[in-house]
């Protein structure tokens, strides 16, 4: 039986999903990051599905039985995906499943930083009517709204802002002239183009090393006195201080669903200088935290887990080497018998040739199959005729240099 981990909330459907899939779920949403290495060991986990719990490391090397690291979500960098590639471990993800919730906070927030809502609901909190104050808003209808990163969510967003009567404009990096035409939005080089052009510019892109400090002085000091930024995507993509200069400095007004850093659980302490900026409207990093998002994502991590369970695939794998590095394919057709391949990978070994990915096709009737086998490098002369000669159940072999 497989054991699931479950190391923070997760729908209820997600969890009688798995059980219907005949694995043993443990459930432990209140595990914090030092909990997790003991959890993983005393549940002798195979599968673990988090959602903010980051998984360090030393969580990644407690349990031999681990073996596939679930985020319930799109972002993988609360995972240490380095380590649990080193490890042997797995990595998936549920990506576009919450692309319509983050939308719909992104319309929400530029919606509150134009009418600037909750200054007035805390005015009128406080018992102070401020019509006067409150009616300069600029509205959205005819604005340019830049979109950077044009994924599942930059589309989702992209569709709520034309039903506002906005003009697109966007970068992405696998967006072309010809895809841009064809949807109808504005084409920028750079994201430093969107900045320059756009009355808000919204930020949709994965946090890596190369989208840190993305937003940083120079995109904020091209981008229009008093234009907005909306940030859902990761806090470190924002350098914090140049927007706090640039909300003060140029009227920047922004709306941050995201922090760096920001507190791991649901409840804890919250202290950054951004927040307490004029102009600045945040929310929880609660983009994804719609009942219909997590139904969905639940729906998906079944569906991840059913296919490893059934046939060791893993949909939306991250950490799988998009290019084998071996230089050869050895296929050997043979009878379908016992021993054949383990005389194959002795040759192999005793050559020091490393196994890089091994396909075995069975053909009909299940009397003989071909094994294509991926090699670090060259077999020599030697060692392919060893291969053909030393077993009676080989048909043919066969060797291929990859290009």
């Amino acid at each position: 039986m497989t054991t699931v981990l479950v190391a923070d909330k997760f729908e209820k459907v997600g969890i009688d999903g798995l059980a219907d899939l005949g694995c043993r779920v443990v459930l432990r949403p209140e595990l914090t990051t030092a909990d997790l290495p003991a959890a993983i060991r005393e549940s002798d986990a195979k599968i673990l599905v988090v959602r903010s719990t980051k998984v360090d490391a030393a969580a990644l090397g407690s349990g031999g039985s681990l073996s596939l690291v679930i985020r319930a979500g799109a972002g993988i960098d609360t995972i240490d995906v380095l380590s649990a590639s080193r490890l042997g471990v797995f990595v998936s993800n549920c990506p576009g499943k919450n692309s319509i919730a983050v939308a719909e906070l992104v319309m929400g927030l530029l919606l509150a930083v134009d009418r600037r809502i909750a200054d007035q609901t805390a005015d009128l909190r406080a018992g102070a009517w401020k019509k006067g104050e409150y009616q300069k808003a600029r509205g959205l209808h005819g604005r340019i709204l830049g979109v950077v990163g044009l994924g599942q969510i930059g589309q989702e967003i992209v569709n709520r802002a034309r039903a506002f009567g906005m003009t697109i404009v966007a970068w992405s990096r696998q967006l072309t002239v010809e895809d841009a035409a064809r949807q109808g939005i504005g084409y920028c080089q750079t994201p430093l183009e969107v900045a320059r052009l756009a009355d808000a510019v919204t930020i949709n892109v994965a946090a890596t090393a190369e989208t840190r400090h993305l937003v940083n002085a120079e995109f904020l000091g091209a981008m229009k006195p008093g234009a907005y930024l909306i940030n859902t995507s990761r806090g470190t993509v924002v350098d914090e201080v140049a927007l706090e200069r640039a909300v003060r400095e140029k009227g920047i007004r922004a709306g941050l669903d995201v922090f760096d850093p920001e507190p791991a659980g649901a409840t804890a302490e919250f202290s950054n200088p951004i927040v307490q900026a004029p102009g600045v409207y945040g929310t929880h990093h609660v983009g994804a935290s719609t009942e219909q998002a997590q139904v969905a994502i639940a729906h998906e991590v079944i569906r991840i887990v059913r296919a490893y369970i059934e046939t060791g695939a893993v949909p939306n794998c991250v950490n799988r080497q998009a290019r084998s590095t071996a230089t050869h394919v050895l296929s050997v057709r043979h009878e379908n018998k016992p021993g054949v391949l383990a005389h194959v990978f002795a040759v192999l070994s005793a050559s020091a040739i490393n196994v890089e990915e091994v396909e075995n096709i069975i053909y009909y009737g299940a009397q003989a199959t071909i094994a294509r086998i991926h090699l670090g490098r060259e077999p020599s002369a030697e060692a392919m005729a060893a291969i053909r000669a030393d077993n009676p159940h080989i048909i043919s072999v066969e060797l291929a240099t990859l290009g």
